[in-house]
C-alpha cells in the first residue's frame, strides 16, 4: 500500500514509561461484559469465526475502550473492528471509520458495504485530507497493520512525525493511540516497510513518543516466535500468523 498521508500482556497501566517486556501480556485479563456482549452479537455472524485469531477481546480489553467512547478506526479494510466497537461504546458513543483521502481506493467496495448496514453511531467516510483529523475530541485512536504503510515511497520519517502528531491533536487529554502491526527483526528499523510490510517495534515506539505520547505497554498476544521476520506478510507460508506487536499509548 502506498504512505496514505501523502498529497505532500497486562491488566495495570504505568503512566510516563514503559514496563519490562516480559511482564507486558493481557492474557489472563478477564474480557469486561460490554467487550463480551459485543463480541457475541448475532449481527456479526459472518466476522466471529476470525475472533480468535484476531485475539479479538483480548486486544480490545487491552484497548480499555469502553461504553461512551468515542472511537476512531483508521483505514479500517472490510470494518471488522468497526462493527465490534459500534457495540462496545453504545449509543452515547461514536465511531469514525475513515480512509484518508489518498486511499480512497481501498474504500471503493468496503465503505458502501459498511454505510449500508446504517449504523446509528458510526460515521464512515473517505476524508477530504491525507491527516486524519475528527469533528470532536477521541478518546481512542485505532490503527491495525496500517502503520508501517505511512513512511513508504520516500516519504520517510517526516510522514511518520506528521501523521502521529496529527493524531496527537486529535486525541482527548488522557486519550489511547493503540497500534498493531507485523514486526520486522530488531535493528531493522523501517528498511522494510515497503518490501516485507514490517516494521521494528522499537521503531514505531521511538516515533510515537517523539510526538509526546507516553508509552503505556505491550499486549504480546498476537507475538509468534515461530516468525523469522524473514517473509512478507502476504507470503502463503506465514500470511495470517504473523509476528504482531499490540503497543498502547497515552497522551499526557
Amino acid at each position: 500500500m502506498k504512505p496514505l498521508w501523502m498529497g505532500a500482556a497486562l491488566a495495570m497501566t504505568i503512566v510516563g514509561g514503559a514496563m519490562p517486556a516480559a511482564a507486558q501480556n493481557t492474557g489472563a485479563q478477564k474480557t469486561p461484559a460490554t467487550i463480551a456482549k459485543a463480541l457475541a452479537d448475532p449481527a456479526r455472524t459472518d466476522q466471529q469465526g476470525d475472533d480468535a485469531r484476531r485475539k479479538a477481546a483480548e486486544v480490545l480489553t487491552f484497548s480499555g475502550v469502553k461504553p461512551g467512547n468515542v472511537v476512531v478506526d483508521y483505514l479500517p479494510g472490510s470494518g471488522y473492528w468497526t462493527r465490534i466497537f459500534t457495540g462496545i461504546v453504545g449509543p452515547k458513543g461514536h465511531v469514525y471509520a475513515v480512509w484518508p483521502a489518498a486511499g480512497a481506493k481501498y474504500a471503493e467496495k468496503s465503505l458502501p458495504a459498511l454505510q449500508a448496514r446504517n449504523l446509528a453511531n458510526v460515521t464512515a467516510q473517505v476524508q477530504a485530507t491525507n491527516l486524519p483529523t475528527s469533528p470532536v475530541p477521541v478518546d481512542l485512536f485505532w490503527t491495525v497493520q496500517n502503520y508501517h504503510d505511512i513512511p513508504n515511497n520516500g516519504a520517510g520519517e517526516p510522514a511518520l512525525r506528521a501523521f502521529d502528531a496529527a493524531v496527537f491533536r486529535m486525541l482527548k487529554r488522557g486519550g489511547t493511540y493503540v497500534v498493531i502491526d507485523h514486526a520486522d527483526a530488531a535493528g531493522t528499523g523501517m528498511r522494510g516497510t515497503e518490501t516485507l510490510h514490517r516494521i521494528d517495534p522499537a521503531a514505531v515506539k521511538a516515533q510515537v513518543q517523539a510526538a509526546g505520547f507516553k508509552f503505556v505497554g505491550e499486549s504480546t498476544v498476537l507475538r509468534n516466535p515461530a516468525d523469522d521476520h524473514s517473509k512478507p506478510v502476504f507470503d502463503p507460508a506465514i500470511r495470517g500468523t504473523t509476528d504482531q506487536f499490540v503497543y498502547k499509548f497515552r497522551k499526557p
